[in-house]
């Protein structure tokens, strides 16, 4: 399995970002997807997850303002993120757990994204 993460980069404080992430390699509806982040000095924390039906959790910091969604045909997850903070400011990591293997895991490349106050 590999992913491909794109998007990130420098947007101000209210502003709005996109990151997508496509699977490749395996059947994508086999996976629970995610995006995580980690900021300099803090461990990599859940944003937000979805499974392959569409239901979705979220980190109660971007509960509102962030929505994740998939596109099963393309194989791919979205991060749709709005009203950006400083404390958004993160490298995001896409996330694959297999629904019936939970020890198969794989991470994408890190995206940074940047949020100026």
């Amino acid at each position: 399995v590999q992913l491909q993460a794109s998007g990130g980069g420098l947007v101000q404080a209210g502003g709005s970002q996109r990151l997508s992430c496509a699977l490749s390699g395996n059947i994508f509806s086999l996976y629970v997807m995610g995006w995580f982040r980690q900021a300099p000095g803090k461990e990599r924390e859940l944003v937000a997850d979805i499974n392959f039906v569409g239901a979705a959790n979220y980190v109660e910091s971007v509960s509102g303002r962030f929505t994740i969604s998939r596109d099963n045909a393309k194989n791919t997850v979205y991060l749709q993120m709005n009203d950006l903070k400083p404390e958004d400011t993160a490298v995001y990591y896409c996330n694959a757990v297999n629904r019936n293997n939970r020890r198969m895991v794989y991470w994408g490349k890190g995206t940074q994204v940047t949020v100026s106050s």
